[in-house]
């Protein structure tokens, strides 16, 4: 193609859930209403955990940052999203997709090794819970944390700098709700064989280490909680890590769902619906899991809307 027919891309065209003009309206209110119990839910999580003195414990940690990502993960797209619903015109500029792409990517990569973190804690504190105080630690659980970020920052700054180091002219036009990787790598007009690569080297990598940890974790906790004689015993070990296994299999099985089945046989429509769940869904559900199955997080609840003042003092 002749250079001068090329025009370099300065803005892109999100097309959204839906193109249906009839069903804008009524998106835009279930996805709002989906929004808001996302912040509320993870915003209480944060500081239920942050000032109740009974809650200050690694798991409670590691909760408190699981939230914290959650939020930003559907920040980062929910917004954006919302107000499409309500305009004609859905463009996001070029390095307001590149932004949208990095912070989604720190998020989810976070997200992955945050709840591989959790289930390391939950390993420890029922398979060795003579050493719980000494193996997770304060310094060993703000270690892990920082890890956590520090790997998720580096890997989607690496990521998205591949992606947006493509060239894209012609079509502008994203069949997305947010900025991902797919959708942009198959709009480039440039040769995408060392991004695409790198995409799928580091969501392999990423899936697969995390998911190492998490079933060595807690394929060691169920050999553990079969060892206790008493059903009571086994009920309480169980209890201590039951909130933490139905998120985990939510999450992971999505992914896999997204990422381990054949381009050919994924849907543009099957690929958006399964991004609603993991990017919005999922943050608005964590909260929900860990607060109604969870009696320590019910009874924090209880003591601060009963007596806030006190609450507070205790940190």
């Amino acid at each position: 193609m002749a250079s001068e027919n090329l025009t370099q891309v300065t803005e892109f065209i999100l097309m959204g859930v839906s193109d249906r003009p009839d069903l804008q309206i009524p998106l835009f209110f279930v996805f709002l209403l989906i929004y808001g119990l996302t912040m509320a839910g993870n915003l209480g999580i944060i500081t239920l955990t942050s000032v109740d003195s009974q809650l200050q414990t690694p798991m409670y940690f590691f909760l408190r940052h699981l939230a914290i990502i959650n939020l930003g993960d559907s920040t980062v797209i929910a917004p954006k999203m919302l107000v499409n619903f309500l305009v004609t015109k859905k463009t996001i500029s070029y390095y307001g997709c590149a932004v949208q792409l990095g912070g989604f990517l720190v998020f989810i990569i976070g997200e992955t090794f945050m709840l591989a973190a959790m289930a390391y804690d939950r390993y420890v504190a029922i398979c060795k819970p003579l050493l719980y105080m000494v193996v997770v630690s304060p310094q060993m659980c703000i270690l892990l944390v920082f890890l956590t970020y520090l790997y998720s920052l580096t890997t989607a700054l690496t990521v998205s700098s591949y992606v947006f180091s493509m060239s894209y002219c012609s079509s502008n036009v994203i069949d997305h709700f947010y900025c991902d990787t797919v959708p942009l790598l198959a709009l480039s007009c440039s040769d995408a064989y060392i991004p695409e690569t790198i995409v799928f080297i580091s969501a392999g990598t990423n899936l697969f280490f995390s998911m190492i940890i998490v079933l060595t974790s807690y394929f060691n906790i169920v050999l553990a909680i079969l060892r206790i004689r008493s059903s009571e015993g086994r009920q309480k070990a169980f209890s201590t890590c039951a909130s933490h296994m139905m998120a985990v299999p939510v999450f992971y099985g999505t992914l896999f769902f997204m990422y381990l089945q054949p381009r050919s046989n994924l849907s543009l429509c099957t690929d958006k619906m399964t991004s609603v769940f993991y990017t919005l869904v999922i943050p608005m559900l964590n909260p929900l899991i860990y607060s109604l199955r969870n009696k320590d997080v019910k009874d924090a609840l209880k003591r601060l809307l009963n007596n806030p003042w006190q609450a507070s003092k205790s940190m």
